[in-house]
């Protein structure tokens, strides 16, 4: 079986895998302050409800974008596990060149969503990922990476919204009955809501406009995108689990 790891700033998404099928998901929450030994002890307690013992784990890979969750978890696979995990990052073979000013500056999540969209999708693709930020990624017809944009994600402006004005609540996120709001907290939820809507569709058909590879097709994930995307004009396809998709591949093409 293989332990599949995305490491987020809000939420660390764990899989595991047996061939191509996922058997089991978690997502717990991100905290920099946890060792390694505590990340054992929650892994080793999730496995178990998954009824999958740790010497039935024979490989795993890591995408993250928080350098010290990575090296707790790194120590903590070698330790409890005996395993020496493959990291998303320079030098692992992708089959996908990236595009890019730096390829380095690209972060190991969206390579390994664009790695699983264009695997599904087999054409140009968008991907649009509603994490911590937002970011949008978009996949040549012939599968490069070549680039896309980043935005504040939506709980990220929710949370700063209330934080930093004197009046505002702190309110869930929901898509309201109407873009009019009648009070405060309507009014946070429409701005919020459509605006991230009009966000999200705004950039995707400037992003087509300019990728000149005619059909694009445009796919959603992260724990936000069902939200968004009924509303959405370009959202065609939500893969909440996108990511794993792409680890599980990544791992396969590289051992």
């Amino acid at each position: 079986m293989l332990l599949v790891i995305d490491i987020g700033n809000t939420n660390i998404v764990l899989g595991v895998y047996q061939g191509k099928t996922l058997l089991s998901h978690w997502r717990v929450a991100t905290r920099v302050e946890q060792t390694g030994d505590e990340y054992g002890i929650l892994v080793a307690n999730l496995l178990q409800l998954a009824h999958v013992s740790l010497d039935q784990i024979k490989g795993a890979i890591i995408a993250s974008v928080v350098p010290p969750i990575q090296a707790a978890l790194i120590r903590m696979l070698k330790r409890n596990f005996r395993l020496s995990p493959l990291v998303v990052g320079p030098g692992i073979k992708t089959g996908m060149p990236i595009c890019c000013d730096n390829p380095r500056e690209v972060g190991a999540d969206r390579i390994v969503n664009a790695v699983a969209a264009f695997d599904q999708m087999k054409q140009a693709v968008i991907v649009v990922d509603f994490g911590t930020a937002t970011t949008f990624d978009l996949v040549s017809d012939r599968g490069e990476y070549m680039g896309g944009a980043i935005a504040p994600g939506l709980g990220l402006a929710t949370k700063v919204l209330s934080e930093k004005t004197a009046q505002l609540p702190s309110i869930d996120l929901a898509r309201p009955q109407s873009v009019i709001g009648r009070n405060t907290v309507g009014s946070m939820q429409s701005g919020l809501y459509w605006g991230y809507v009009g966000l999200v569709d705004g950039l995707v058909k400037r992003m087509i406009v300019e990728s000149t590879f005619g059909a694009v097709r445009v796919m959603a994930t992260g724990g936000l995108a069902r939200l968004i995307s009924g509303e959405s004009e370009c959202i065609e396809l939500v893969d909440e689990y996108l990511t794993l998709t792409g680890l599980q591949l990544l791992y396969e093409r590289n051992c």
